[in-house]
């Protein structure tokens, strides 16, 4: 459950985003099919830590969002 605080905290949000785009930088710099698939799957992190949802936490059955 400490981790998902943290995620769901306004570090984790922004570790999130940075994870996103580094992903996406990657992806892009690569190129490639693999390099489309790495930019696509960055699009994940970086929407959730903007949407401020934590992707993990129902399956360690905590809520979502930040309450």
């Amino acid at each position: 459950m400490r981790i998902v605080r943290f995620m769901n905290g306004s570090a984790g949000r922004s570790v999130r985003v940075l994870a996103g785009v580094a992903l996406i930088i990657a992806g892009i710099t690569t190129g490639g099919a693999g390099g489309l698939i790495l930019a696509v799957v960055g699009v994940v992190p970086l929407a959730a830590g903007g949407a401020g949802i934590c992707l993990a936490a129902p399956l360690l059955r905590a809520p979502l969002r930040a309450r």
